[in-house]
């Protein structure tokens, strides 16, 4: 394993001649007690640790998803002739914030985070203090109508979801819950693996996207398929970022 090191740690990534299925990727870490694995989906254990989020996946593993969907999101705003200043967005499965950050320096205005568990939001006021009006620390599958209303007073114009589908940590569910925080007319922007998107998917996405499409309830603006990060291997994991409007479904 090649050794990274920082003042307060020392990572480390697999030989890359070995190759995992994405979610089960991983890390081994020392913070001087000694090497300690960390899967690359346990969040909560990777946020711990200040600054070894942006180390492992956009310094070593060059993850380019949040500029990558926030400029398509931007163009597209800016085509339709709006501002971004005046747009309120829910952001979903906010993590420690580098999506917002992004989505700010490109003047989008209101930005509120939503993530599952508590260390996200920690990470984000740690990290990046002030880049969210508001953070939410919820399961969007298990909202009563009083925390939905809560969370959505006043409605969203733009949905983001960067890197955070089809691996259970945000289930179709969870996405159409948010969906429908967005008012008609709004924004959605998202990234997902190409091959969630594929007939032989089975996360669920493929089949959700689809019917949304079809129904008319998303109208596609832009997409396009880029490189996401590299994978432990070294090779190159591709997704597909896409913009669309969200639309009074057809009858």
């Amino acid at each position: 394993m090649a050794v990274e090191r920082s003042s307060a740690y020392r990572l480390a990534l697999p030989e890359p001649t070995e190759s995992h299925e994405q979610d089960a990727e991983y890390c081994v870490l020392d913070t001087g007690e000694g090497w300690t694995e960390y899967r690359f989906h346990d969040y909560d254990a990777l946020y711990r640790v200040p600054g070894l989020y942006e180390n492992l996946f956009y310094e070593i593993l060059q993850c380019q998803s949040p500029p990558v969907v926030c400029d398509l999101l931007a163009e597209q705003v800016r085509g339709g002739g709006l501002d971004p200043s005046g747009l309120r967005v829910l952001d979903v499965g906010a993590g420690n914030g580098i999506v917002a950050e992004e989505l700010r320096t490109r003047g989008f205005g209101k930005v509120v985070g939503v993530d599952i568990i508590p260390e996200a939001r920690e990470a984000a006021t740690r990290d990046r203090p002030g880049v969210y009006d508001d953070y939410h620390v919820v399961d969007l599958t298990a909202l009563d109508d009083d925390r939905a209303s809560a969370i959505a007073s006043g409605g969203f114009d733009v949905l983001t979801c960067v890197a955070a589908l089809g691996f259970g940590d945000i289930p179709p569910a969870a996405f159409r819950a948010a969906l429908d925080m967005v008012a008609v007319d709004g924004f959605v922007a998202l990234t997902i693996r190409e091959d969630f998107l594929t007939d032989g998917d089975t996360s669920g996405f493929a089949g959700l996207i689809t019917s949304l499409l079809d129904s008319g309830e998303l109208e596609q603006l832009g997409s396009t398929v880029y490189r996401h990060r590299l994978a432990t291997s070294r090779a190159p994991l591709h997704y597909r970022a896409v913009v669309a409007r969200r639309r009074r479904p057809r009858a």
